[in-house]
């Protein structure tokens, strides 16, 4: 018996992880830089996140009257609708069907959209699967890293994603750590006017201008 552990103790021990000097660098370099806000045109939607207990997922759907974008919330709560531009939260279904209460309950990961998206259905990227755009038309990249695994890192980017050369704070940023909560989803909308960190407890936005009234 003493023999069989001890056998196992060195199997264990040759299975020891090894990674890269660059490995290690890019490491070192993703947990030397501290969090600050995206750069200009991107504004903060809220002073701080919005407040989602239980969140499962969000997904974005385009105002049926403005085209403005919308986050839809799927927390074991139910379903709510915030606006991307104000923050504001214009719709809430405390009770959805059970059938629909998450995503996973069809193919496409979707949920019934409550108040004005009411007959339509939203996909939903979060805790079931599924996942938001992490690029926009006019260069913007955002991705996910886990230097300190489990705590997850979001990254907005010009240059095209890791392995960053240039200057933090100039062409790439750490705009969210997630080390109070699960990360859920992290991503544009498809309009590429919103960028959207959600967690099992709350949900950042930052907004811009469309994309094409920059200039």
């Amino acid at each position: 018996m003493s023999r069989h552990r001890s056998r196992g103790a060195t199997r264990r021990k040759a299975w020891k992880f090894v990674i890269s000097d660059h490995q290690r660098r890019l490491r070192e370099r993703l947990l030397s830089v501290p969090v600050v806000p995206p750069p200009a045109p991107w504004r903060p939607v809220a002073e701080r996140s919005i407040p989602v207990g239980g969140l499962l997922g969000i997904g974005f759907a385009p105002a049926p009257d403005d085209g403005r974008d919308l986050v839809m919330a799927v927390s074991v709560a139910g379903h709510g609708l915030f606006d991307a531009v104000t923050g504001e939260r214009i719709a809430r279904d405390r009770d959805p069907d059970p059938d629909d209460l998450t995503p996973d309950a069809r193919p496409d990961l979707s949920c019934p959209g409550p108040g004005p998206l009411a007959g339509t259905r939203v996909r939903i990227a979060g805790l079931f699967g599924g996942g938001l755009h992490t690029t926009t038309w006019d260069g913007w990249t955002l991705e996910v890293v886990s230097p300190e695994w489990p705590h997850d890192r979001v990254l907005l980017s010009t240059d095209g994603g890791a392995p960053h050369n240039g200057p933090h704070g100039e062409c790439w940023w750490h705009v969210f750590d997630s080390t109070r909560s699960e990360l859920r989803a992290a991503g544009f909308s498809p309009s590429g006017r919103t960028l959207a960190v959600a967690t099992s407890s709350d949900l950042t936005l930052w907004t811009r201008p469309a994309p094409d009234t920059l200039d």
